[in-house]
């Protein structure tokens, strides 16, 4: 058997394995992909230029014929070299000249699960990122309690933990996107978003310690940084599901994600998960402070505002294809993200003209309370302009608004929070994919 017959044999072996695993599938569209792909690859094997180049392909690779690198007696593991552009960013619509008060951006489009590795997390700060020692730091309790506590870092260890999966997002995610296209990329639209499993002790075992009286109604908490970011809560929702957070993702907590101690407030806008936490007081009534009175708040049409807006409802993006990127002729999946703070995502649609027609996505398990879920609709592009966008549906039945719905509840101007519009790509005829917003 010469040479060009045995990679005609590997290859056809090759073929028969994936043709095998394709009909183990129910997804039709990607069945196609495969028959296509692998009638491309048996073509390539008959001819000689073909046989040439897959001989050289399965030969010893250089990387096995030599060790690798040594095995440190410790460290800390790091991505690959080669995943370096992998990585949070600064705005690039609302440019900050300095280095205290900003956003650092996840990457959605190359998060690979529902899951944000730790150190790709989104940070928004407002007065830079403090450095506090483990052991020095105390979480008290106070006003409106039984018995005020001090609690130290080693006092909150001691108490049973629990594991949660649930979303972040900054109540300005997608704010320079409203009315017309500024974001170029899913990063610099809706990075302000992560999900992780977050460890920590329930809020409400601790205020049961402490001898919450009954006629508190709200909690303030207040972190340990340069600005004392403070919010004011509802008692029922620390009393719900709010924990106190030491850890992300099987970790302590990263500096800039509120090392050593945060809260989360699973479902609500992000600020209200106060880092660096160092006291939860109670009181009669919320204490409008800066952030609840100068920000984070909703222009409404009669000219008021609104506050204590918390949750994050539903919501979705695609993020692949997405801005700058180049869509090639074929068969595409078409990925994305869903989340709402009011429950589980029920459904997702897709459109790939302008939201004339929508398809139902598949929603990749596990599909969970407060949580990412990733969504997949398999999809052949012929090469004809297109624009693509979702809409969520959550467990409530409610149902992911596009800007103009949102219109007639709200005033759109400005520093904006809380935009869940639907979310338009465009994609070129020569598969150029850019903002659809406008």
């Amino acid at each position: 058997m010469d040479q060009q017959d045995k990679v005609k044999q590997v290859v056809e072996a090759s073929k028969s394995e994936l043709q095998a695993r394709s009909s183990m599938t129910h997804d039709s569209g990607r069945r196609s992909f495969l028959r296509n792909s692998l009638a491309a690859a048996g073509g390539i094997g008959a001819a000689g230029a073909g046989a040439t180049a897959a001989a050289e392909a399965l030969a010893v690779a250089d990387s096995s014929k030599k060790m690798g690198r040594p095995i440190p007696p410790e460290e800390y593991g790091m991505p690959s070299k080669y995943e370096a552009r992998v990585k949070r960013r600064r705005s690039d619509v609302l440019v900050n000249k300095q280095n205290f008060s900003d956003w650092s951006m996840t990457p959605l489009h190359q998060q690979q699960g529902m899951t944000t590795p730790n150190g790709l997390i989104y940070e928004r700060h407002h007065n830079g990122v403090p450095d506090i020692d483990p052991d020095q730091h105390a979480l008290v309790i106070h006003g409106m309690v039984r018995k005020p506590l001090k609690l130290s870092m080693s006092d909150l260890m001691r108490y049973p933990s629990v594991s949660k999966f649930y979303f972040m997002e900054c109540s300005g995610n997608g704010l320079t996107d409203w009315l017309k296209p500024a974001s170029k990329t899913v990063q610099q639209s809706h990075g302000l978003l992560c999900c992780a499993q977050w460890t920590g002790v329930p809020v409400s075992w601790v205020l049961d310690e402490a001898g919450l009286l009954p006629e508190a109604k709200w909690l303030v908490a207040e972190g340990a940084d340069g600005s004392g970011h403070l919010r004011s809560i509802p008692v029922e929702k620390m009393l719900d599901d709010a924990l106190l957070v030491y850890a992300s993702n099987g970790e302590m907590l990263r500096a800039e994600n509120g090392y050593p101690l945060r809260l989360f407030i699973p479902g609500w806008e992000g600020n209200v998960s106060i880092k660096w936490l160092r006291r939860i007081k109670a009181g009669t009534e919320p204490w409008h402070v800066r952030g609840e009175t100068a920000r984070y708040t909703d222009p409404m049409p009669d000219g008021m505002w609104r506050q204590f807006s918390f949750v994050m409802e539903a919501k979705s993006v695609v993020t692949k294809p997405s801005g700058g990127m180049n869509l090639q002729r074929g068969f595409n999946e078409i990925e994305g993200f869903a989340w709402s703070g009011s429950g589980r995502i029920k459904a997702v649609d897709v459109t790939v003209d302008g939201g004339k027609t929508w398809q139902e996505a598949r929603l990749e398990e596990p599909v969970l309370d407060k949580c990412l879920t990733r969504f997949r609709l398999p999809w052949t592009w012929q090469g004809a302009p297109a624009v693509i966008a979702s809409r969520a549906v959550d467990s409530t039945g409610y149902v992911q608004p596009t800007v103009e719905d949102i219109k007639k509840s709200r005033a759109i101007t400005g520093f904006v929070q809380h935009g869940n519009g639907v979310f338009p790509w465009k994609v070129a005829a020569n598969g150029e994919v850019t903002n659809g917003i406008g």
